[in-house]
């Protein structure tokens, strides 16, 4: 008989094709597997995209997600789902009825609703349906600032406070919202973890030039990663934006449009000098604040 080794936490991913490899399920794989998870992946959509953006998006049929997911959960014990991209509201539900029978498997939604140049990933049924169906479901959604404001603020309604709109966000279901501060103009990258007896941790990270594809879904499935290997949601926060924010530092730009992030920074030639890089230029940022 073969020796088997244990086999890693499995998380299954739920996301658009991406051509690039910059975001969507070739991002999720990509994460994962460099944060020693193994990969299982359901298409909900196929793109036509590059770095510079989206210019059409083909959502698969409903019933083949669902066909997708309810397969491989047959045959392989998931440590964690993270949802990206969906396509429409059926989707959505179908999802969403999956992940129902799962209730004890951490989830993790990153609500993409356009990409970074604008495209729409979603309109205001799936909108709708995600409010409805998935958040309540959620271990953790990351929303940026813009995305948490579509998802709480009506239409008549002026912009509020981002601790007011996270605490819409618990009131719907989920258990934890990480309020991302990319789009913000504030000096260093500000992200904070919502729960619903308030702020449990902040962490400021040094902001980056540049424009980056695919930063959302790196730091959706490296959360996915680090609570499938069992950390607690908070640690589990803090070393997934950890290994994002290093895979942005060394992000490389392999065509016209935006830069990528580097998922296998710590796997190159020079890792050990990345590496001790990474951690002076971490090192020198604000430090977290865990509440």
């Amino acid at each position: 008989m073969p020796d088997f080794h244990k086999a890693p936490p499995a998380v299954l991913s739920f996301a658009a094709t991406d051509p690039s490899s910059g975001a969507g399920i070739q991002a999720d794989v990509l994460t994962l597997a460099s944060m020693g998870c193994h990969p299982l992946s359901v298409i909900t959509a196929i793109t036509v995209q590059d770095t510079s953006g989206v210019e059409d998006v083909l959502p698969i049929d409903a019933d083949w997600v669902a066909d997708q997911a309810r397969s491989i959960l047959e045959d392989i014990p998931v440590a964690a789902f993270k949802i990206g991209v969906l396509g429409n509201a059926e989707i959505v539900s179908a999802i969403a009825e999956v992940v129902a029978d799962y209730p004890d498997i951490p989830l993790i939604l990153d609500p993409v609703l356009s990409s970074a140049r604008g495209d729409e990933f979603a309109n205001e049924d799936t909108i709708s349906a995600i409010k409805e169906l998935l958040i309540p479901q959620c271990t953790v959604i990351t929303p940026n600032t813009p995305e948490l404001r579509r998802l709480t603020l009506d239409d008549d309604e002026e912009d509020g406070r981002i601790e007011t709109l996270a605490s819409r966000l618990i009131d719907m279901g989920c258990e934890y919202v990480l309020v991302t501060g990319t789009h913000e103009s504030t000096p260093d990258v500000i992200n904070t973890l919502f729960a619903e007896r308030g702020i449990v941790r902040s962490d400021n990270w040094h902001r980056l030039p540049g424009s980056y594809h695919g930063s959302g879904c790196t730091l959706a499935s490296a959360i996915a990663a680090t609570v499938a290997r069992g950390l607690e949601i908070s640690e589990a926060v803090r070393e997934a934006q950890d290994y994002t924010w290093q895979s942005l530092k060394f992000g490389f730009r392999p065509g016209m449009g935006q830069f990528i992030p580097d998922r296998l920074f710590w796997a190159r030639d020079d890792a050990d000098e990345r590496n001790e890089a990474a951690l002076a230029g971490a090192e020198s940022t604000p430090g977290s604040v865990s509440h």
